[in-house]
């Protein structure tokens, strides 16, 4: 899979060189590029956004200097994904979807976010006729600084999906957010006891049906829980 991040801030995106990410760029399974937005730009302040038309707090990103930059890295089968809090909750789900595509481009807005028209100009049929899409992605009601952290955080979670890049690909199956929709179960390691906590007996009991129907059990609860 290829992905690219535009974004003012490059630095944002160094811990995606640690761990399994950078590991799995190194076998060749992923490349991730990060372009700064401001090598687009063209004055000498190399100004990145504007007071929005209208009247209003904050400043827009501006549309062309955005359009120079998606341009220099979109291509057929491209997924455009423009980070907003008016967008489409991120799922587990799609996730899923998204680990098999071949080309991600994540638009890391910030201040009142990105001029509209990069969103209607790339959805444009000759666009949908290369088979580009543009989503619009939230990843939680909340606001953030900008899209980088967003960004992050679902290049993880769609990349470790992507066979070979976890280094025991069971644990996918066991994993939290499962395809059963049941949060993961509460595990435990050594020691035995610990201030003045035990583990549950039944994972000690070798008894690995039991055990299974208990991690079932606490999978139940614990998405009961979480739903209320």
């Amino acid at each position: 899979m290829k992905i690219d991040a535009i974004t003012i801030f490059p630095e944002y995106f160094a811990p995606l060189q640690l761990s399994l990410l950078g590991k799995a760029q190194e076998g060749g399974l992923l490349s991730i590029n990060v372009h700064d937005l401001r090598a687009q730009t063209k004055d000498i302040h190399h100004t990145v956004d504007d007071a929005p038309y209208g009247g209003g707090a904050g400043m827009v990103m501006l549309a062309d200097v955005w359009g120079n930059a998606i341009d220099g890295v979109i291509e057929d089968g491209s997924d455009l994904i423009i980070l907003t809090p008016a967008g489409r909750r991120f799922t587990q789900e799609m996730a899923q979807e998204l680990s098999v595509a071949t080309h991600l481009i994540f638009a890391c807005g910030r201040y009142e976010g990105i001029d509209d028209r990069v969103r209607e100009h790339y959805s444009q049929q000759e666009y949908a006729d290369r088979n580009i899409r543009v989503r619009e992605v939230s990843i939680g009601d909340y606001v953030l600084g900008g899209g980088e952290v967003a960004s992050m955080v679902m290049i993880e979670a769609i990349t470790r999906l992507i066979p070979g890049v976890l280094g025991n690909p069971l644990s996918l199956a066991e994993e939290s957010h499962n395809e059963e929709g049941y949060l993961e179960y509460p595990n435990y390691t050594r020691p035995q006891e610990w201030r003045g906590i035990e583990v549950p007996p039944v994972l000690l009991s070798g008894n690995h049906g039991a055990i299974a129907t208990w991690r079932s059990s606490q999978a139940r609860q614990r998405k009961d829980a979480n739903s209320n």
